[in-house]
């Protein structure tokens, strides 16, 4: 029989638990916020806990993180360590924490670190509760939140605590974290064979997340586990037995999800997100969504599609359907906001805006060739007459004489030179006769024949 061990057991304590760091060295990521002298190795390594730190807000997404940091503070400072969910904790705990805090500092002078997870979700009458504390140095606040903490906590908490922002785990990062619980005693303790196929898919489906991916291998070994012993008929006086083996296989079964050829810094990256940007181009609907499910189904970061997406906007929708880029950024915005899974839907409804709206790349061609000519050297200098008039001494200069006020006319356009004298007559903005541009393009061709001169 193979010997599943107690980190196999679904009773157990979760893996993700387990393998918390118990220090700052352990901490995988975030080396950023980690450097000497920074402010949390600064209140990790005060050892007595008398001397004052900052507090400081760790904003961030999920499994990036940041209970962990506090955790490891708790562990590595001399400090009390109190820790509360915004999701259960009232006002009264806050006020009865402050409380204790202030004793402890003024009986025997020990500073006390106040954990708070999910702070946007505490009120503002809450958060008030906290701001004598933290003014005052009873306790040094270490608040988490996945949100913007610019729209979710209170401009005094703010401007009191240090914002420290973390990021994704790279998949080096994550690397380190499997290979780690996999062999840990704490973890896994070497009982399971992890297959590169299936560290890779692991780290793959975590997207940055770090709980993602211990859950994952924990799920993982416990299938690899039940396979294992399920299939063997071996006698039990077997000396050595088999380590059960975590395939990419039982990876996708123990999660219940596809595992999809697709490698985020590989060839099948670019050539999804190119598949994916000429559908839109090209207008194939389904084409295009189909891409978009493969890049989420795979974990890739819904910024850079939604980035995409707004880059698609304007090079290959533009003046055709202005709305275009407003749908696109809304979109960038909503997945922000609400995060994924659901953030697939307002994706989604830009895919399909952008791939059925009619198609113009004249602006992105305008620009470029504006950028030609300036790299060129066609430049030349501002006319006189549009140059800025309000400084002492200008109009001494001539700046702005002759200047004709557009909006003094019936119409609101007069004839006027506004290109230097080198350029004159250039044109880099060509409408296409799709969608808006159609009547842009009627538009314009009179603008231009009026400010031009009939030229």
């Amino acid at each position: 029989m193979v010997d599943s061990g107690p980190g196999l057991r679904s009773g157990a304590t979760p893996l993700a638990v387990r393998m918390r760091p118990r220090s700052l060295d352990e901490v995988a990521g975030q080396r950023h916020l980690l450097t000497p002298g920074s402010p949390l190795v600064a209140l990790a390594s005060d050892r007595s806990g008398e001397s004052g730190s900052v507090s400081v807000i760790l904003w961030g997404p999920p499994g990036t993180g940041k209970t962990t940091l506090a955790q490891a503070i708790a562990r590595s400072s001399g400090r009390k360590f109190v820790e509360f969910s915004a999701v259960t904790a009232g006002v009264r705990d806050v006020r009865q924490v402050m409380e204790e805090a202030r004793a402890s500092r003024d009986l025997y002078g020990l500073s006390t670190v106040l954990f708070l997870d999910e702070i946007h979700r505490f009120t503002k009458a809450q958060q008030d509760a906290l701001l004598p504390g933290v003014e005052n140095g009873w306790v040094i606040l270490v608040a988490a939140t996945t949100e913007n903490p610019s729209f979710s906590v209170i401009s005094p908490l703010l401007s009191r605590s240090l914002l420290l922002t973390l990021e994704l785990l790279t998949d080096d990062d994550l690397g380190v974290l499997v290979d780690r619980a996999v062999d840990d005693p704490r973890g896994l303790a070497g009982r399971v064979r992890l297959e590169p196929e299936a560290r890779a898919a692991i780290i793959r489906l975590a997207s940055g997340d770090a709980r993602r991916a211990l859950t994952a291998l924990e799920a993982a070994a416990v299938a690899a586990s039940q396979t294992a012993t399920e299939g063997t008929d071996e006698p039990t006086d077997v000396a050595e037995p088999v380590k059960p083996e975590i395939t990419a296989d039982v990876v996708a079964r123990a999660v219940d999800r596809a595992l999809l050829r697709y490698d985020r810094n590989g060839d099948e990256h670019y050539d999804v997100i190119s598949a994916f940007i000429k559908s839109v181009r090209g207008s194939d609907v389904d084409a295009a969504l189909h891409y978009l499910a493969r890049m989420i189904e795979a974990g890739e970061d819904p910024r850079f599609i939604a980035r995409r997406i707004i880059v698609l906007a304007s090079e290959d929708i533009g003046m055709a359907d202005p709305a275009a880029l407003g749908v696109a950024v809304a979109a960038a915005d909503a997945v922000q906001y609400i995060g994924m899974p659901e953030g697939r839907i307002p994706l989604a409804q830009a895919v399909v805006h952008l791939a059925t709206a009619p198609k113009s790349n004249a602006a992105y061609l305008g620009i470029d060739q504006a950028i030609a000519d300036v790299r060129a050297g066609k430049a030349g200098p501002v006319p006189s007459h549009l140059r800025d008039a309000h400084y002492p001494g200008a109009k001494r200069l001539g700046h702005g004489k002759g200047y004709v006020y557009p909006h003094d006319d019936p119409i609101g356009v007069v004839p006027q030179e506004y290109l230097p004298e080198s350029l004159r007559g250039a044109v880099y903005y060509e409408p296409t006769e799709h969608g808006n541009e159609r009547e842009v393009f009627a538009r314009l061709a009179k603008l231009r024949r009026i400010v031009r001169g009939g030229r």
